[in-house]
């Protein structure tokens, strides 16, 4: 489509969407020229990020831009968030689906809407944009998910291998301080603090609500579209990064949907790929276009052609490096027919192409505490200080299997996986995988991970404790990666039986012996070919001109590991503020400002927790809201103990404070 100027495009501020309850929920819409009088089609995005401060400037770069070239764009916040009434009480309720299917029918009933509507969203917009599909509604055309999942128990922010991700606890309380702040005056007049104290007294605890749903029941089932692929029926382009958490979705996906599809994973960490690092960033948006112009406006631009997969292939990189070089390449189909396995043998500190030398041992591993403490989060956001930095600090308390210097390249694209006959000395057991890239100079660049509760080889849903001393084979996937190991370097696979603070350990310390004649390393090998190099440009990020602001400060982006040795405490600080700025259009000014510390002192379980501090601050003349949250888990070899708290201030009055104390019983965790 052609574009138009940025100053062409018609915003709509302040645009209020009935449901079928009789909720309102808030959007803001930018239209192209000509809109009521031809009607275009229409780009959703649906999430709880506040539209009206917090994702103001990026929504209106986004969309603006997809205004710019023929679309109606739409923003919507979630029931009980931003300036929408109502209460948001935990993620993907039935309500936020059905909600979902309402904003659908009425985008197809405006005036300047075609009926053609396509879904994008990153995160949670990704997720429910998934979701919505399943449901079929019959506006909905085509999706864009990024950094989403099709499976909310195994491949998100909780559980990961059947092992409670700490990110579960920094998740929650992020979300607990937005559901803290208020909706915009400006946008819904005095009813503003009746709003507001509404959402404070019903949102509720969401962590405790995760923390009862240990195993893969009904709860996580629901809203996971993997439990059911053949609902999803129209287009979908599915985009993460190797950096981010959800990079294995785009591959399950494009594996198992009937349907005109596209998968892209970058170098990227959990932002979109215009957006964020390390590595290069794209015309995003540009690629958006072309999906749109061609499922809902039936441009023959033959998008559908392109391969199924374009993925990143990473160059060899220090540990410390925040670059990721490496070059494009393609498969035309997944699992691709190009790609074949390449089985290690595991043998006394090495690893073996040859079956022939693997020698039969048996090796014991209780790993100590430390061992996490550089591996970075399960999600980055593109911070340089919450990637992981050199595995040696880690190796040192794992078993450790280095190849020998290779002898030529060897590339891999896919999920390695890694086959283990193991016991442990106790029923609860985790095994933490990593492998790593190392270096001439001993350097090792963590390459790719899995976890495994062993409580969960055989059912995520139907846990079963293990016998002591009982040898079992398990399979523990890692996550999906592109990867060149130049010659000279060597492979090396790490194995401990903790991984703090990435994952939450057993109740206690477990020994597990890995007997080496039946364990393997699988990797997903991929010879380079010379068509690579002819794959399109894929262009220079574009966007709108973004909104004034104000920066009234610097950002503070802060990874400290600290080992006090006159405590024996090991202590891992998180500091992620935000540089407070001020949003020209309103005047409003705006501050968030997040504390994470995960802790252990004499390597002892009963030592362990995690706390998480938000607060969020607006100001705008006589307006002065601050919203702060404060989340501490710790646990018991019988149960988890959770508290919290979340306190409101209008100016210095404090108008709302909770407080929870809970325990919640280990279920084979």
């Amino acid at each position: 489509m052609t574009g138009c100027s940025e100053h062409e495009v018609e915003v709509l501020e302040q645009v209020s969407i009935p449901m079928s309850d009789g909720c309102r929920l808030a959007g803001r819409v930018w239209l192209p020229p000509g809109a009521r009088e031809r009607r275009v089609p229409a780009v959703l995005e649906y999430i709880p990020y506040r539209l009206d401060d917090f994702r103001a400037v990026r929504d209106d770069q986004h969309h603006r831009w997809f205004a710019m070239h023929g679309y109606a764009a739409i923003r919507v916040d979630l029931r009980g968030s931003g300036s929408s009434e109502g209460v948001l009480e935990d993620e993907y309720l039935q309500t936020e689906l059905d909600d979902g299917l309402t904003i659908l029918r009425w985008l197809a009933e405006q005036p300047w809407c075609n009926g053609r509507v396509g879904m994008i969203g990153i995160s949670w917009g990704g997720f429910n944009a998934l979701q919505i599909a399943a449901l079929q509604p019959p506006e909905l055309h085509a999706v864009i998910t990024v950094c989403s999942s099709d499976d909310r128990y195994a491949d998100d922010v909780h559980y990961m291998g059947g092992c409670l991700l700490t990110d579960n606890l920094s998740w929650a309380s992020v979300m607990a301080s937005y559901n803290a702040c208020p909706p915009d005056p400006a946008v819904v007049g005095d009813a503003w603090r009746g709003l507001w104290l509404q959402r404070l007294q019903g949102s509720g605890l969401w962590l405790r609500e995760w923390l009862r749903h240990q195993r893969r029941d009904d709860y996580w089932r629901h809203a996971s579209v993997c439990e059911d692929f053949a609902a999803i029926r129209c287009p979908v382009f599915a985009v993460s990064g190797w950096a981010d958490g959800y990079c294995n979705t785009v591959f399950r996906l494009m594996r198992h949907l009937d349907v005109p599809r596209k998968g892209l994973v970058g170098p990227w960490n959990h932002k979109y790929p215009h957006l964020g690092g390390p590595g290069p960033a794209i015309d995003f948006l540009g690629e958006c276009l072309s999906w749109w112009d061609r499922w809902l406006t039936g441009v023959d631009n033959g998008i559908e052609h392109e391969p199924r997969i374009r993925a990143w292939m990473q160059d060899s990189v220090s540990p410390h490096s925040d670059d990721r070089p490496g070059r494009w390449v393609a498969e035309a189909d997944w699992p691709a027919e190009g790609i074949q396995g390449m089985p290690w043998a595991l043998a006394p500190g090495r690893l073996e192409l040859d079956p022939a030398t693997r020698t039969g041992v048996a090796l014991s591993i209780q790993s100590p505490l430390s061992v996490g403490l550089f591996a970075g989060k399960w999600c980055s956001y593109s911070e340089s200080t919450d990637l992981p930095t050199d595995q040696r600090l880690e190796d040192g308390g794992s078993l450790v299997f280095d190849s020998p210097a290779l002898e030529r390249d060897i590339e891999i694209l896919g999920a390695p996986f890694v086959e283990l006959d193991i016991e442990a000395d106790r029923p609860q057991a985790m095994v933490a995988v990593r492998i790593s890239d190392v270096a001439p100079d001993g350097k090792a660049t963590l390459v790719s991970y899995g976890l495994l509760n062993l409580s969960h080889r055989d059912s995520h849903a139907e846990p079963e404790p293990l016998i002591p001393g009982q040898r079992y084979q398990v399979r523990v996937p890692l996550n999906h990666v592109g990867q060149r190991f130049p010659a000279g370097n060597r492979l090396r696979l790490a194995i401990s039986s903790s991984y703090w603070p990435l994952a939450w350990p057993a109740p206690e310390p477990v020994q597990l012996t890995v007997h080496t004649a039946n364990s393997t390393l699988h990797l997903p090998h991929r010879e380079p070919r010379e068509a690579d190099a002819e794959l399109r440009d894929l262009g220079e990020p574009r966007m709108a001109t973004p909104l004034p602001t104000t920066v009234l400060g610097a950002a503070r982006r802060e990874w400290h590991v600290l080992f006090n040795l006159a405590s024996n405490e090991a202590v891992l600080e998180v500091v992620d503020d935000d540089a407070p700025y001020r949003l020209e259009t309103t005047g409003t000014r705006l501050g968030h400002e997040v504390t994470e510390r995960y802790a252990s002192a004499n390597d002892d379980y009963a030592t362990l927790s995690g706390e998480v501090q938000n607060r969020r601050t607006f100001d705008r003349g006589d307006w002065h809201v601050t919203a702060t949250t404060r989340t501490v888990l710790t646990a018991t070899p019988e149960a988890f103990r959770l508290r919290a708290t979340v306190d409101a201030w209008e100016g210095d009055t404090r108008v709302f404070s909770a407080e929870w104390d809970e325990e919640i019983p280990r279920d084979e965790l």
